[in-house]
């Protein structure tokens, strides 16, 4: 946090710093390699010199096996790659109305201007019941304490960089510290 602004926003996120799209295309592994294989390549190739990703969420996103499989690896301290922190946006179509926040300043930052009540969720019935289209293992992860990964609505960062800025920083940081 910048002490100066007291905004959470005012992060340790540089500047300038890239954004790079690792996300395996249609048609760009072999289909017909074991799925292990697959794994492997997603890990060591394409997330290799990933600190955060990015899962955009939306109505199909949970039935397709890379985006699985690219979430795992992400959540794997490997030899080639570390882990990574992850950061959820939902997108309008993804059917749901509610987010999660994480990060210790998260709701400063994002929902400043929210005034409602906040609502603690502690079981996979409620999580599918508020996310019905969110996949299964972002689900399995936020039952538990020690994971911290922010679901953010579209329409709360669309237009909004700084808020991404903060959410990758923190995500960055997430994913160093496990």
């Amino acid at each position: 946090q910048n002490q100066t602004s007291g905004n959470p926003i005012d992060s340790d996120f540089k500047d300038g710093a890239l954004i790079s799209d690792y996300s395996v295309g249609v048609g760009d592994i072999d289909e017909n390699l074991e799925p292990q294989v697959i794994r492997r390549i997603i890990r060591d190739t394409y997330l290799r010199d990933s600190e955060v990703t990015v899962l955009l969420s939306g109505l199909e996103t949970r039935y397709r096996k890379h985006v699985d499989w690219e979430l795992k690896s992400s959540m794997i301290d490997g030899k080639v790659n570390g882990r990574s922190g992850i950061v959820v946006i939902d997108l309008p179509s993804s059917g749901s109305t509610s987010w999660h926040a994480a990060f210790p300043d998260e709701k400063k930052a994002i929902y400043a201007d929210y005034e409602g009540p906040w609502t603690t969720i502690s079981t996979k019935t409620e999580y599918e019941n508020r996310y019905p289209n969110m996949p299964g293992r972002i689900i399995e992860n936020l039952l538990k304490d020690d994971v911290k990964i922010p679901i953010v609505p579209w329409d709360r960062i669309y237009g909004y960089p700084e808020r991404l800025s903060y959410l990758l920083a923190q995500a960055a940081i997430v994913g160093r510290l496990c």
